[in-house]
């Protein structure tokens, strides 16, 4: 049996669990950990005064009560149990932070008793590492090192070092080939902060360590397309099963995941400000009213635009396009844009300010809005469907397409006629069956177009496995 210890890439480690897309240390974050395929989860636990292991970020509540003087019913968070017996139903790893060390033991118990096979039990205390050993713990323990402490003497009683550098500017600078060196000698295993900048966890994913904690973690890995099919994948209004459609948090989650389109429909307000939302109105998806064309962007911009797909997002507002489009350069990614009621010269100017042009294509059930992109440039990337012709012949003709859409229901022998004039052959499909998703595998387009880009990641590693 390999050695779990020894990844042949470091583990995603989902930082209180998925914690950007969910309460931190919540059964929902750690639901959501497990769609986007975390190897392990980082649960923060502590001791009760009923000796129950609850699992809670800090010392004490939010009114100041300390949690190791209230029992579990007081604190309203879920068990270790319950997070344990999860994890065992995705056959998850646990990495079990110990925030009181008189619950080292016990939380060792519990893995025990939950039979987990992979788990590390760490704490900023270096005394629980010591009292993992004096027990015979069968799991490696980790220090949880923080800024300034020396690594080595921190950690010097865990098998683990985990270092908390999150907060210096460069911290992957510090990881050298001395340091590396010394970790080999004295046999050490190294775990990293939570990372959610994508270019800090470039350089961060090929290092020889155990694993890396994040916020996101769909960041450590992102998908990359098997060899023998160059797929882009789309994600329709981003990463919606994730996040709410059309926010921020639904783009950084497909871009962090490594997918190449987010799927955005882009609409003008009254004065003439470019907001990313699917409908004309803005009942469905914020706490606002009305027709977005008779608004201020002032009228809508304070919008709650989270609070109707889960209480985390309470916070999230309607995106403008500069802000859809910053998140994209962030990751390097691309956007599929859907114009809605907007000026296409406006648009064009704003895709062009952030270098954009070839990172973008455009459509729209507007015609004209398309020949107004056409008219403004021949280098604009346009998307036509098929089934809005009788044949492929006028489909090609129409505005010189990029890029030409099939549903499930249109003719897919005609994939290789597209590539023969230059085009790329796009396929939509907003369902989740598999038996489709493995048609579409089977067809090879160019772009898939999807509502669940990770069920579909997944099956495309089973079908290019190695």
């Amino acid at each position: 049996m390999q050695d779990w210890t020894q990844p042949q890439r470091p583990y995603s480690i989902a930082h209180r669990g998925a914690s950007a897309y969910a309460e931190p240390n919540s059964l929902q974050a750690f639901i959501v950990a497990a769609q986007l395929n975390a190897d392990f989860w980082e649960v923060d636990i502590h001791l009760t005064s009923d000796q129950k292991l609850v699992v809670f970020h800090d010392a004490k509540l939010p009114d100041g009560r300390a949690l190791k003087d209230l029992t579990f019913e007081q604190i309203k968070a879920p068990s270790l149990e319950e997070i344990l017996a999860l994890a065992q139903k995705h056959d998850t790893g646990i990495y079990a932070d110990v925030k009181d060390v008189a619950a080292t033991l016990p939380v060792y118990e519990a893995l025990k008793r939950a039979g987990i096979e992979k788990a590390i039990i760490g704490a900023f205390d270096p005394k629980a590492a010591i009292l993992l050993k004096d027990a015979g713990c069968t799991y490696p323990s980790s220090a949880l090192v923080p800024i300034g402490a020396d690594p080595f003497e921190h950690a010097k009683h865990a098998d683990v070092i985990h270092l908390c550098w999150e907060n210096l500017d460069r911290p992957q600078d510090l990881l050298d080939g001395a340091f590396f060196t010394r970790v080999k000698a004295e046999n050490k295993l190294v775990v990293l902060w939570h990372e959610e900048d994508p270019k800090r966890m470039a350089d961060l994913r090929h290092l020889p360590i155990l694993g890396i904690c994040s916020d996101r973690p769909e960041l450590v890995h992102p998908f990359t397309p098997p060899t023998e099919w160059s797929v882009e994948i789309t994600c329709h209004r981003g990463a919606n099963k994730i996040a709410p459609e059309n926010t921020l948090e639904a783009a950084h989650c497909a871009f962090a995941a490594g997918f190449q389109y987010v799927e955005i429909d882009v609409h003008s307000t009254l004065d003439k400000e470019l907001i990313v939302i699917h409908d004309h109105m803005l009942e469905r998806t914020t706490n606002g009213t009305g027709l977005i064309a008779y608004k201020n962007y002032a009228d809508i911009k304070n919008l709650d635009a989270g609070s109707w797909f889960s209480a985390h997002y309470k916070h999230l507002k309607i995106p403008t396009f500069d802000e859809i489009l910053q998140v994209a350069n962030q990751y390097g990614g691309k956007l599929y844009v859907e114009l809605k009621t907007v000026n296409a010269q406006k648009v064009f100017n704003t895709v062009v300010k952030y270098n954009m042009l070839d990172n973008c294509f455009f459509w729209g059930f507007d015609a004209a809005l398309l020949k107004d992109i056409r008219e403004i440039s021949t280098k604009a990337h346009i998307m036509i469907r098929r089934q809005d012709f009788t044949s492929l012949d006028e489909t090609l003709a129409f505005l010189s397409p990029s890029i030409i859409e099939y549903t499930m229901a249109e003719d897919w022998s005609e994939f290789e006629a597209c590539r023969a004039q230059g085009i790329k052959v796009m396929t939509a499909y907003m369902g989740e069956d598999k038996t489709d998703m493995q048609r579409i595998i089977s067809a090879r387009p160019d772009i898939v177009n999807l509502n669940h880009p990770f069920l579909f990641h997944d099956l495309i590693q089973q079908n290019f496995k190695g």
